[in-house]
C-alpha cells in the first residue's frame, strides 16, 4: 500500500511539474531574468525560447504526446536516483529538495547565500503567489487546453502556436503595451479575472 501510495504522490509531482512547463504562458514572472519585477518582450521571448527547448524533447519541431511521455520519463528518472524503477519517500523528498534549492539559487541575485526580503518576494512571484496561474482568463484556460490535449494525444503544437498561446497572455497583461509588464499590471490582470469571475457567480445567483 505504502510503495502505491510513493508511485502515485510521484506521479502527480511529475505531471504538476509537466504543466509548469508546457502550459504556455504560465508562470509569467518566471520570465524575469534580471530581477527587477517587470517583464520585457525581450524576456518573455527568449524565456518562451528556453521553454521550448526543454517541452520539444525529440527535436522535432512540433509538441506532441511523444514529448510529453519523453519528459516524464526524464523527470522520472531524475527521481529514481538508484534506478530500481521505483520511487521511495528518501528519493521524492531529495527531487523536491534539489529543485527548492536551485530556485532559491536563481533568486540570490547578489550571491550572498540568503535571500533578501526583495529576493524572496520576487521569487513568490515567479512561483505564482499564493493563486499560481489561475487568474488569466481565457488565455490562461486556452493553454491549459492545449496541454491536456498534448498529453491525450488528440493535438500536435508547432512553435508559432506555443508562442502565439503565450504571447497573447502577455500582451493581455501589458495594458499600456509599452511592451514591458510590470509587477503592478500583473496584479491588475489577476483582480480584473476576480472581480469577472465574482460578476458571473453573482449572475448566476441572482
Amino acid at each position: 500500500m505504502r510503495k502505491t501510495i510513493l508511485i502515485s504522490s510521484a506521479a502527480a509531482l511529475l505531471v504538476a511539474g509537466g504543466t509548469a512547463i508546457a502550459a504556455p504562458g504560465k508562470g509569467l514572472m518566471r520570465a524575469d531574468t534580471n530581477n527587477d519585477s517587470q517583464v520585457t518582450r525581450a524576456e518573455m521571448t527568449a524565456a518562451l525560447e528556453k521553454r521550448w527547448e526543454k517541452m520539444d524533447v525529440n527535436k522535432d519541431g512540433q509538441l506532441s504526446k511523444a514529448d510529453h511521455e519523453a519528459r516524464r520519463a526524464q523527470r522520472f528518472a531524475a527521481m529514481d536516483t538508484n534506478g530500481d524503477g521505483g520511487v521511495s519517500q528518501a528519493e521524492m523528498d531529495a527531487y523536491r529538495a534539489k529543485r527548492k534549492a536551485a530556485r532559491i539559487a536563481r533568486a540570490d541575485v547578489d550571491g550572498n547565500g540568503m535571500l533578501s526580503p526583495e529576493e524572496l518576494q520576487n521569487m513568490r512571484g515567479k512561483r505564482g503567489g499564493k493563486h499560481g496561474g489561475k487568474h488569466w482568463g481565457k488565455e490562461g484556460r486556452k493553454g491549459k487546453r492545449m496541454m491536456h490535449q498534448i498529453m491525450k494525444g488528440d493535438k500536435v503544437i508547432s512553435k508559432a502556436e506555443f508562442q502565439a498561446a503565450a504571447m497573447a497572455r502577455y500582451d493581455k497583461a501589458d495594458t499600456n503595451g509599452d511592451g514591458i509588464v510590470t509587477a503592478q499590471e500583473r496584479k491588475a490582470a489577476r483582480d480584473a479575472h476576480r472581480n469577472e469571475r465574482r460578476a458571473k457567480r453573482n449572475k448566476r445567483g441572482g
